[in-house]
């Protein structure tokens, strides 16, 4: 079986080597290995330069630098679509996840599963990406159908037959596990080791896990736009029941005072349920623009030992 190993580096120059090298002592006797190291335009280090340095001295590993930072699931859809294996295993860069757990997953996936999530019995993260990890579960249930059982994890092996459909989303804004809920239900898990991290920190800013979530919200489903005329609905429908209402005392009690509070807490109410759902709608109309314009999945900027799956025909 010829695996690939697919790894977004961001800052990673101080785990990568390590990490490779691991990775062959663990992987290399049981199948024809392939690692794929896609460099997500790391700010903060020297990471494009010690994975050039590690594909210059290893054929089966690739390189592909991309142009700028896309995001991480955009640098996994770099690796799914330069991969060449039978099946592959996404990988964080910080060794969170031992290699001598990847061969577990594959074994699972070997069983006549798509998708093999790992899980963990205690997770490691930092605070932040633990919360941020459990509302991203929590939004995935509500809005594309999320097993409840399943947690949404990272590291992951999935089939060729799942890569291949993978591949075929060309859109700016790609959310890999969205996608596999597409593609599949034939999943399973398997309970892993999660060590804690012990160079750097979580590249994800509460910015990139908002944009990760807007990623889901409006790519994915369109619930978002449900919510907003459900609440327009509902609140026009209050507007009727209180103008009526206002009405009829108004008639019953010609003296009374007109209601300011009211009228300006009515206002507010719907104007901000008016603007809720326009930025919503913007949202969606926003990103529709942004593909059509074409603006880009990826931009490999270099790439060594890189050979595209169809270049073997």
């Amino acid at each position: 079986m010829k695996l690939s190993i697919i790894i977004p580096v961001y800052n990673g120059a101080a785990t990568i080597r390590e990490l490779v090298t691991e990775l062959n002592a663990e992987l290399a006797s049981r199948f024809d290995l392939e690692v794929l190291l896609v460099n997500d335009a790391s700010p903060s280090d020297n990471s494009a330069e010690v994975c050039e340095e590690i594909a210059l001295r290893n054929r089966w590993v690739t390189f592909l630098d991309l142009s700028r930072n896309f995001g991480e699931h955009n640098a996994v859809m770099v690796g799914l679509n330069f991969c060449t294996g039978d099946g592959a295993v996404i990988l964080d860069d910080d060794f969170q996840n031992p290699p001598s757990e990847v061969a577990r997953l594959v074994d699972k996936l070997n069983e006549g599963y798509d998708v093999v999530y790992s899980r963990y019995e205690k997770k490691r993260h930092a605070g932040l990406r633990n919360l941020g990890s459990s509302f991203n579960n929590l939004v995935a249930t509500i809005l594309i159908g999320k097993p409840r059982d399943l947690y949404l994890s990272s590291f992951k092996a999935i089939t060729r037959f799942v890569i291949d459909e993978l591949v075929k989303y060309t859109g700016p804004y790609p959310y890999i596990d969205g996608l596999i809920l597409r593609v599949t239900r034939n999943y399973t898990t398997v309970l892993v080791e999660h060590r804690p991290r012990e160079v750097g920190t979580s590249g994800y800013s509460v910015r990139k896990l908002v944009s990760l979530w807007l990623n889901m919200f409006t790519n994915f489903s369109i619930l978002p736009l449900r919510v907003a005329t459900i609440l327009g609905f509902g609140f026009a429908t209050l507007g009727l029941v209180g103008a009526t209402i206002f009405l009829i005392e108004k008639i019953r009690h010609p003296d009374l005072p007109a209601g300011w509070p009211s009228l300006i807490i009515s206002l507010f109410v719907i104007s901000g349920v008016q603007l809720f759902a326009l930025g919503v709608v913007g949202e969606y109309l926003g990103r529709l623009f942004m593909k059509d314009n074409g603006n880009p999945q990826f931009v490999v900027r270099k790439a060594i030992n890189c050979r595209r799956p169809k270049d073997d025909a």
